[in-house]
């Protein structure tokens, strides 16, 4: 099978030259995962291709066909008002696509349906794309490495025997493996920066409230957003464009000022890199357990912006010490409190051994949630319980909102933030699993972004001898979505091909 095209500009070319169908695509992405499912070594990215998306991609054929019937006129009117008209996307798990299994990953949720769309899944419908199938992940969101599923590992492309970085591992494994020109993923404390690094793609957790979550199956409510994975800074921008806003379903929406200048994405000229003022956090430098692989593709990308003009400054930000236990006091709290509804009452799995409410509710959760989710909601109850919640969750909500504060501030002071995005490389399957301190630990540098509510992109930025990929994380305020990804396509311009697909 010759190689697929990989980026939506790629996609779009051939889609308008005919040398390429919407239709054709989805059915060659269904071979790929139906061929590889085969494998003794299966990715496991996605956990099952829609049966009617090559339908769907058939009737975006047609009204492409039909639009040019008309002339190039009523051509280019169709493709402003549907921009993705044709695009393949892949959806992680615990994002509601109306008619399609919602599970979490999780078997309390074991043959859900989601009754309506998410509205980020909306909107990009709206826009022409479509959902070609479900993505694993670690059960609720709550993992590093999405090897806690119920559906067993995801595989990371790049090799098979390591982790593909959690808890979105699923979306960016498909989108490295080339069977999605861009995926949707969800973050709590860096889901979607962590196996973009991981995968050797790109990664975008935006600003808090950009992307509405209405339709997103919560874990920490106030940390929770949904992110994008991509080959190239431009296959971020273009969903970004379409999906963001404020939603009348979702009160912490809102809009992105700049949005109009994503789609197309310009690349940061010359003048606007030597203008940059960023900030390494001296925290980070000084954290034990970086790798000295991850610590000189850090340096090397020091350089390429030092060598634009850009100054580069270390910034003492003491609050940054506090960040891992304040985001799992907060995320874990919120957890144990949105996983109450799972009850084997209202919907999912119920396990009713006629010994009353009490017997089913103790029951159908026993079975129906795996070991790290009953782990968080332990210790998230444990975290609220009244004797503690004025020691812990109190303090952790004080802590987070000076943190804000602090962050800000750093951001008054420097345009972005540069640093690792996870202290190593992707790790080998099992090797942390039993060791959950670790496995928390591999969000040591993501985990600020969630607490301060900002914006961070992770950006493939070389490798180990090895050959794992390394993400460097761009970080800026709220709302600089633009500017993140205009310095990225500058990067991505000078060291083309970074974020590109694998193979099989």
């Amino acid at each position: 099978m010759d190689t697929m095209p990989n980026t939506i500009a790629q996609i779009q070319t051939q889609l308008a030259g005919g040398s390429l169908t919407s239709a054709g695509l989805i059915r060659r992405i269904g071979q790929e995962f139906a061929a590889d499912s085969q494998t003794d070594e299966a990715l496991n990215a996605f956990l099952e291709i829609y049966d009617d998306a090559a339908e769907l991609g058939a009737a975006a054929d047609a009204e492409r066909a039909a639009a040019a019937a008309q002339g190039s006129d009523a051509l280019a009117a169709l493709l402003r008002k549907k921009p993705l008209l044709g695009i393949p996307f892949a959806v992680k798990d615990n994002i509601s696509v109306k008619g399609r299994r919602l599970t979490c990953a999780s078997r309390i949720l074991e043959g859900y349906v989601a009754p309506y769309s998410a509205t980020v899944i909306s909107r990009l419908c709206a826009a022409g794309a479509i959902p070609v199938g479900r993505c694993n992940q670690d059960e609720f969101a709550m993992g590093s490495s999405t090897e806690y599923s119920v559906y067993g590992p995801t595989r990371n492309p790049v090799n098979r025997a390591y982790v593909s970085g959690g808890s979105s591992g699923g979306s960016a494994a498909a989108v490295a493996a080339n069977l999605a020109p861009f995926a949707l993923g969800t973050e709590t404390g860096g889901s979607v920066r962590l196996p973009a690094s991981y995968c050797g793609v790109y990664g975008l957790k935006p600003s808090y409230g950009v992307l509405s979550r209405w339709g997103v199956v919560a874990f920490g409510s106030s940390l929770d957003q949904v992110g994008i994975l991509g080959h190239t800074p431009s296959d971020i921008a273009a969903p970004l464009s379409v999906m963001c806003g404020a939603d009348f379903y979702d009160d912490t929406s809102c809009d992105l000022p700049d949005a109009a200048q994503l789609s197309p994405l310009a690349s940061a000229a010359d003048s606007e890199l030597a203008a940059l003022n960023i900030a390494v956090p001296r925290q980070f430098i000084e954290a034990k357990g970086l790798d000295p692989e991850v610590g000189a593709v850090f340096e090397s990308v020091q350089r390429w912006f030092t060598g634009k003009g850009a100054r580069i400054t270390v910034a003492d930000v003491p609050i940054l010490d506090a960040s891992i236990a304040c985001y799992y006091v907060i995320a874990l709290s919120e957890a144990a409190s949105n996983l109450s509804r799972f009850d084997g009452i209202r919907y999912g799995l119920r396990r009713d051994p006629g010994e009353g409410y009490d017997e089913l509710y103790v029951r159908t959760r026993s079975e129906g949630f795996g070991p790290e989710v009953k782990r968080r909601i332990i210790l998230g109850n444990y975290v609220l319980s009244e004797q503690f919640s004025g020691d812990c969750y109190k303090k952790a909500m004080s802590v987070r909102a000076r943190m804000q504060r602090e962050i800000q501030a750093l951001y008054e002071r420097h345009d972005m933030v540069l640093c690792p995005v996870c202290p190593t490389p992707a790790f080998k399957l099992g090797q942390k699993t039993e060791d959950p301190m670790a496995m928390y630990l591999s969000d040591m540098f993501t985990i600020f972004v969630n607490l301060s509510r900002t914006a961070a992109l992770s950006v493939p930025a070389g490798k180990t001898s090895a050959g794992l990929p390394v993400g460097i994380q761009f970080a800026g305020a709220m709302f600089s979505e633009p500017r993140l990804l205009r310095i990225a396509e500058a990067w991505e311009r000078e060291h083309p091909g970074c974020g590109q697909p694998v193979g099989r």
